[in-house]
């Protein structure tokens, strides 16, 4: 097992994208958000709780989805426990109000969060991109979440995640997975 050994994240920028280090010091609660340096091949999540036997419900993912409504782009980012998948055919697709929504293909994930496949994280995504947590995220102790670069990963109060930018907390938008 690989152990992990967190720092302040405000004192580690090198284990965050540049948006995500700038993001983290802006936060009321900076002190809060942990980093922590990893082999970039255990950046996915099953590899991380494999490799580290951290609990997979402490786990969080952040996915980009995007739709049209008359012909404009929506585009949101969601942020759901690992144990669970986002409901985006229905709950998030109204929410956004559109007829038909997808995950952004990963080059226009990449290159529109400025952040790594596989590290997209919910802190310092663009300005304008609404934030839709599931409510389940906030019930967790802690959370970890990429850190914008597969080397690096986050943890904070899952509570504080009903505190980034642009955020709508919304009951139900994540259902259980099966095992």
């Amino acid at each position: 097992m690989t152990s992990l050994v967190w720092q302040p994240a405000t004192s580690a920028p090198s284990l965050m994208a540049p948006s995500t280090a700038t993001a983290v010091a802006a936060l009321d609660f900076a002190d809060e958000v942990e980093a922590v340096s990893i082999d970039p091949a255990i950046s996915d999540t099953a590899a991380l709780v494999e490799a580290t036997g951290m609990d997979l419900a402490d786990s969080a993912n952040c996915v980009i989805v995007a739709g049209k409504r008359d012909g404009v782009e929506r585009v949101a980012a969601l942020l759901v426990l690992a144990t669970t998948r986002a409901d985006i055919n229905n709950v998030v697709r109204r929410h956004l109000d559109v007829r038909k929504i997808s995950f952004m293909p990963m080059d226009d994930a990449v290159t529109r969060t400025q952040m790594e496949y596989g590290g997209i994280t919910p802190i310092g995504l663009p300005d304008d991109w609404p934030l839709l947590v599931d409510s389940a995220v906030l019930q967790r102790a802690s959370i970890v979440i990429g850190s914008g670069i597969r080397a690096g990963k986050l943890r904070m109060p899952g509570a504080r995640a009903a505190e980034l930018a642009n955020v709508t907390v919304i009951d139900g938008m994540a259902r259980v997975v099966d095992a």
